[in-house]
């Protein structure tokens, strides 16, 4: 089957978590496709379902994947697999899909590894989204950085001399992926002078939503859903 003969497959990033904060183009898809896929947990939760909820089609079939979170890559991958082998069945039929990502697709998210899948046997369109590190920035009205800064995304699990080396001569950071991290990565941040000015949002965008001071932590809590952003550079943004 020639990719001409192929349903088309969308990777669409469904944003942080307001509904409004979809673009017309995702709205649009949603509305057409018949078939929407997207990762979802053991229990069934499935966030980017949730958020996009209100526009996919009456009636239109849904894959939920369950992705494993584990240390071991293993079952993830095969999770992805079966995803991209249901998915395929679809395309081959002519049906075109849905591909549900939180945030953006291609931004630390889950559509990379479908689209890596499904990309040498039909046709992929990418839906960007707004992402996490955005809506947080806007949540909390400044921005991430300004003029010629460096602007440096860390996820919280790279071991501390990596964190410490980047963190270095970093203006401004976001830390992403904080979880179970968060005591470990404020340690850092107060040791390379970065904690002071630092903001943790959790649930950005959504009814859940909430902005404090990274030194507003006890030891021991873990803010979920959240996104870390830290400025230590000069720019006044006047």
């Amino acid at each position: 089957m020639s990719h001409n003969d192929s349903g088309t497959l969308y990777l669409v990033g469904v944003g942080p978590g307001d509904p409004e904060l979809l673009t017309l183009r995702a709205v649009r898809i949603l509305r057409s496709v018949h078939v929407v896929a997207y990762p979802s947990s053991g229990e069934g939760a499935a966030f980017a379902r949730d958020i996009a909820a209100q526009y996919i089609l009456p009636g239109a079939q849904l894959l939920p994947v369950t992705i494993p979170m584990t240390v071991d890559r293993g079952p993830a991958q095969a999770a992805y697999d079966g995803a991209a082998d249901a998915i395929a069945a679809h395309l081959r039929a002519g049906r075109d899909a849905a591909w549900l990502c939180e945030g953006d697709p291609l931004f630390y998210g889950s559509a990379m590894y479908v689209l890596s899948r499904i990309a040498p046997q039909a046709p992929v369109q990418i839906v960007p989204g707004v992402t996490s590190l955005t809506a947080a920035a806007a949540a909390i009205a400044r921005p991430l950085a300004a003029r010629n800064e460096i602007l440096k995304v860390l996820p919280a699990p790279l071991p501390d001399d990596t964190l410490r080396a980047e963190l270095r001569d970093a203006p401004a950071v976001a830390i992403i992926k904080v979880g179970r991290h968060f005591d470990r990565i404020r340690d850092l941040l107060r040791e390379t002078g970065h904690a002071k000015n630092a903001v943790v949002v959790e649930y950005a965008t959504t009814l859940r939503q909430r902005i404090t001071p990274l030194e507003g932590f006890g030891y021991g809590e873990r803010p979920y859903f959240s996104t870390i952003l830290c400025y230590r550079g000069d720019e006044a943004w006047g």
